[in-house]
């Protein structure tokens, strides 16, 4: 999945993660949103000239994601996702989804919204959401040379 948020936001990203999966996959994955968080965070440096803004949404066969962000200062999550049935994508809990970007949105200092509308396969509602992520942080990133200093009118995120 995060292959899929790279490629759709343009972004080159190696990762080399180890964990202790074989007790469960929590830390791991949480560990992972944190670092990964951090690393955007500094590479968004200063903030100037961004859009700041982005917004996807992406279907994936019967499931349909939008997720919206702010590159804000503020870490918020909102997490509107609810899967049809219990159940994991191979020895995978989906359930840590939310964990991954509640460490993200903490270490990136960024406000997400990701919705699911709707869906029945819980890997294409997945896939969805962090392909959306990707194009919603790709148009965020983006520089716009229209733009003087950040974006915002407070004179400072």
């Amino acid at each position: 999945m995060l292959s899929l948020m790279c490629r759709h936001g343009l972004f080159d990203v190696k990762l080399k993660a180890k964990g202790d999966i074989a007790i469960d996959d929590h830390h791991t994955v949480e560990d992972i949103g944190i670092v990964l968080g951090k690393a955007v965070k500094q590479a968004l440096g200063d903030m100037k000239g961004i859009s700041r803004y982005g917004q996807a949404s992406v279907p994936m066969d019967e499931a349909l994601a939008s997720v919206s962000l702010d590159i804000s200062g503020r870490p918020y999550l909102v997490y509107k996702v609810e899967f049809p049935k219990k159940g994991k994508i191979k020895d995978f809990d989906p359930d840590l989804i939310e964990d991954f970007f509640q460490a993200f949105v903490s270490n990136s200092n960024i406000t997400l919204h990701v919705n699911v509308l709707y869906g029945r396969n819980i890997h294409h509602m997945i896939e969805a959401v962090f392909k959306g992520l990707g194009r919603a942080l790709k148009g965020a990133v983006s520089v716009d040379k229209k733009i003087k200093g950040v974006l915002t009118t407070k004179g400072m995120l």
